[in-house]
């Protein structure tokens, strides 16, 4: 009896163990951005100086497009960056702040701070 449950802890054991790396490589793989952010290529800073837009450039190399994708900074506010835009098959950042809370970038409107922008939804 007590050598079935022994097995039976093992087996939970390896079983939650594979189900957390399965986990964290699909975290790695569609949302990591540490490893998608390559370039810099435009920053902006709100009208009142609130968010800061930290636009990167993503090569994924000699099979993949290129990709845009939108960093926002809280200037006055103790919070970690969000991610807020993500365009497939774009190289440019174009970034205009209608206020200091509505931005477009390359043509995708975006009510900061909730509203986001991700290419693979197609929706905000």
């Amino acid at each position: 009896m007590k050598s079935k449950i022994s097995i039976l802890k093992v087996l939970l054991i390896l079983g939650l163990l594979f189900a957390g790396i399965i986990a964290y490589g699909v975290y790695w793989v569609f949302f990591d951005w540490s490893r998608f952010k390559d370039e810099l290529i435009n920053q902006s800073t709100s009208p009142n100086g609130t968010y800061t837009i930290n636009a990167y450039l993503s090569n994924g190399g000699a099979t993949v497009s290129y990709a845009v994708l939108g960093e926002l900074v809280f200037n006055k506010e103790n919070k970690r960056s969000k991610k807020i835009y993500w365009q497939y098959r774009e190289e440019n950042a174009k970034i205009e702040w209608i206020d200091d809370n509505t931005v477009i970038i390359n043509n995708v409107e975006l009510m900061l701070p909730n509203e986001t922008y991700d290419y693979r939804s197609g929706i905000k």
